[in-house]
């Protein structure tokens, strides 16, 4: 569990690292976007005292109006609507609005800038005053959203680079894994032939037939997990197989090798042979891994009942288990790998078992039901 764990903190840790950037990025570009919304309005109130100049001139005062001009003309980004004290457009800058429907557009605009900012006042007479409403320029509205696109993005590369970085880790620890299972099933091989002599030569010897034949299955026990260990790393060879054998030769060996507080109870919906393509070794495997977890789950005595409903398509296996029960909080993380209970183990069962099920034979697992203190029923759909 420390190793699953240590693998969630550096999660968070990314996770934090991209919010603080993203708040960082979002309070400097507010900062930026005030330092600009007060440079537009500083431009807008000398557009409009350019304007009352020009109003205000008379015709011997109009020699040199180069400057006023200049102001009123430089202003090319922000939107401007003049109206006077009954609300009657006046002027118009820097909105293009489709002839068609240009008085309907530009009274949509102007109901737009009166809710974003105050108007400012153009004292022409004593008479008569226009007022000067305008919007924020294309610029800055759009830099109101860079720190969401900023923080997108940032997202974006630290989920690559994660997923990038993953990848390549698990890709060497299944090398490593694929490694160490083939030279497994290698030094296996040595002490299983042993074994396999040594079981021919008690058979010649005056000893117990039933002894003889439990040591027969624990040598043929061995040479599975040996081949089991071998094929890691290569596709699996599926085949035609009757489920039920499958299930009952399983639960047959741990019998025997399960304290008598156990119960093994196996139930099917129709006494037909139900067959699905397997890889026999590899899917005993998985029901071997479920009931050796569900005998670690019962504390004292208890009961292990695997069920089997057949649908149209599927076949349903339920290994239900009357011991301690899975937190919700745990459902799906306990498929992870390094993720265990247990003060000893290394948290692969579970997940090795998903990945048999799922992507060797393209059936699902998962936690059907669990309630702390009652026990735990997992769940397995095959294809028919």
């Amino acid at each position: 569990m420390e190793f699953y764990y240590k693998k969630r903190r550096w999660k968070i840790f990314l996770l934090i690292g991209a919010i603080l950037i993203g708040i960082g990025s979002s309070v400097y570009t507010n900062w930026l976007i005030k330092q600009m919304a007060a440079e537009e309005r500083k431009n807008v109130e000398l557009w409009a005292e350019a304007t009352k100049k020009l109003a205000e001139m008379d015709d011997s005062e109009l020699t040199d109006i180069t400057f006023l001009t200049s102001v009123l003309t430089r202003n090319e980004t922000i939107p401007i609507i003049v109206t006077d004290s009954t609300d009657k457009i006046r002027e118009v800058r820097n909105i293009h609005s489709p002839k068609d429907r240009e008085e309907l557009f530009q009274q949509k605009e102007l109901k737009k800038m009166k809710a974003q900012h105050e108007p400012i006042k153009i004292i022409l007479s004593e008479t008569e005053t226009h007022y000067l409403y305008y919007r924020d320029s294309y610029l800055l509205r759009n830099l109101r959203y860079f720190p969401l696109v900023q923080l997108a993005v940032i997202f974006l590369f630290i989920t690559v680079s994660y997923l990038a970085f993953s990848s390549s880790r698990k890709a060497e620890q299944n090398q490593v894994w694929v490694g160490m299972s083939k030279e497994t099933a290698h030094q296996l091989g040595t002490p299983i032939s042993s074994l396999m002599a040594w079981v021919e030569l008690l058979k010649l010897k005056d000893v117990d037939q039933k002894l003889i034949d439990e040591f027969e299955k624990d040598t043929q026990r061995l040479g599975k997990i040996a081949e089991r260990f071998s094929k890691i790393g290569s596709a699996p060879e599926l085949v035609t197989t009757n489920v039920c054998e499958v299930i009952e030769s399983t639960v047959g060996y741990l019998k025997n090798r399960t304290s008598g507080k156990v119960k093994f109870f196996i139930n099917y919906e129709t006494e037909d042979a139900c067959f699905a393509r397997l890889n026999a070794p590899l899917f005993s495997w998985v029901i071997e891994n479920l009931c050796k977890n569900a005998v670690d789950a019962i504390e004292k005595e208890g009961s292990i009942v695997i069920s089997m409903y057949l649908k149209s398509k599927h076949i349903n296996i339920d290994v239900s288990d009357t011991g301690k029960g899975i937190p919700k909080s745990q459902f799906k993380t306990i498929f992870e790998p390094g993720f265990t209970t247990k003060k000893r183990g290394w948290g692969l069962g579970l997940s090795l078992a998903k990945r048999i099920v799922e992507n060797y034979h393209n059936g699902k697992i998962f936690i059907k039901h669990s309630e702390l203190g009652k026990g735990t029923t997992f769940r397995i759909i095959l294809n028919r």
